[in-house]
């Protein structure tokens, strides 16, 4: 009960709509209204923002993935057309011309200068009713007797189907393997100084049976046949295994001969010494020794000797998807392989 006498003190009001409100209270007021947690169906709201972030990023990283599938795809595509696309004209030149094949290189399986590239080529070459005569460009140390004896075969089958010249033109060498293979061509032009011969064979390798024992270190080669470790380059070699070697390297050695005395027929000088030692010559020199016919380069024997000027190169080479699997793969094999096998090789 309120006492009708009770004074207040000056200027109080306590019920004055007009009174200022608290700063504090009205800055608790606003945060209270800007919460979202104290707005009705905030959870749901919450949840919403949630589901469409995560599924924009989901499709975000689908668009990349896609993205990442189609450009391997293409790069398997482009791999691919290289893989069955090759550097040799892909139709025939009516129009007279003398048609080229380079032999450059290592003379082996797989190489540019390989025994299925340098076929392949001469074939497409022969069967060109333009081409007036196949032209070999020689440049190399040799490699493959093997390799070698296929393509020196294939050129006389084609000589002979086709009826028509087949000539080398040596750059800086022809040794070896390479040699093998001129011989079986009507002419061979070389240049002064070119290198020219090495009729021999060779069967090379390292022995490291001193050095592991200066160092004590022991081999341990389990083998199931006697001769199976032979010519391991950890394993010493005994005299049967040498003279075994030796047998294997004079048969190629004259199987080389044989090809050389046939190719080039009553031109060769065999009174020269050392003419089948495996020694090499000077292009002018070869000249003297039977070895070669006359100096000149392919345009020399376009124009000169074969009457057509225009040269069409046939060479078959590597393409691009090729030399990437040698690279990353083959060539890796066959360098192990070549580190642990001895092979003859003509160079």
């Amino acid at each position: 009960m309120t006492d009708p006498n009770r004074t207040e003190p000056e200027g109080f009001e306590p019920f004055d709509p007009a009174a200022p409100v608290p700063p504090a209270y009205s800055a608790a007021k606003n945060t209270a209204k800007g919460d979202p947690t104290l707005t009705a169906g905030w959870e749901r709201a919450t949840l919403e923002k949630l589901a469409f972030a995560s599924l924009r990023e989901q499709k975000a990283t689908r668009r990349w993935k896609t993205f990442v599938r189609l450009s391997w795809l293409l790069f398997f595509i482009f791999l691919v057309w290289f893989g069955v696309s090759r550097a040799t004209p892909t139709t025939a030149k009516t129009t007279s011309h003398t048609a080229v094949v380079e032999i450059k290189g290592e003379i082996a399986n797989g190489a540019d200068a390989s025994a299925e590239f340098v076929v392949a080529a001469m074939k497409t070459a022969f069967e060109d009713d333009g081409a007036k005569a196949v032209v070999l460009l020689i440049n190399s140390p040799g490699g493959s007797p093997v390799q070698a004896g296929i393509i020196n075969d294939e050129i006389k089958r084609l000589k002979a189907k086709y009826n028509k010249p087949v000539y080398a033109v040596v750059e800086e060498t022809c040794a070896s393997a390479a040699y093998y293979i001129a011989a079986a061509t009507d002419k061979i032009f070389v240049d002064k100084a070119s290198i020219v011969g090495s009729i021999g064979v060779l069967m090379d390798g390292f022995g490291f049976t001193g050095t592991m024992e200066k160092f004590g270190v022991e081999r341990r080669l389990i083998i199931s046949g006697e001769n199976k470790g032979f010519l391991d380059p950890f394993s010493p070699v005994n005299d049967a295994q040498r003279a075994h070697a030796q047998q294997l390297i004079d048969q190629i050695h004259e199987q080389f001969i044989n090809v050389v005395k046939t190719g080039r027929g009553d031109r060769l000088k065999l009174n020269t010494p050392g003419l089948f030692s495996g020694l090499f010559w000077s292009g002018q020199q070869a000249i003297d020794l039977g070895l070669a016919d006359q100096l000149g380069n392919v345009d020399y024997v376009a124009r000169e000797v074969v009457k057509a000027e225009e040269v069409i190169d046939y060479t078959r080479r590597d393409n691009v998807a090729e030399k990437l699997a040698k690279k990353f793969g083959a060539a890796m094999g066959d360098a192990s392989i070549r580190a642990l096998h001895t092979v003859p090789t003509l160079r």
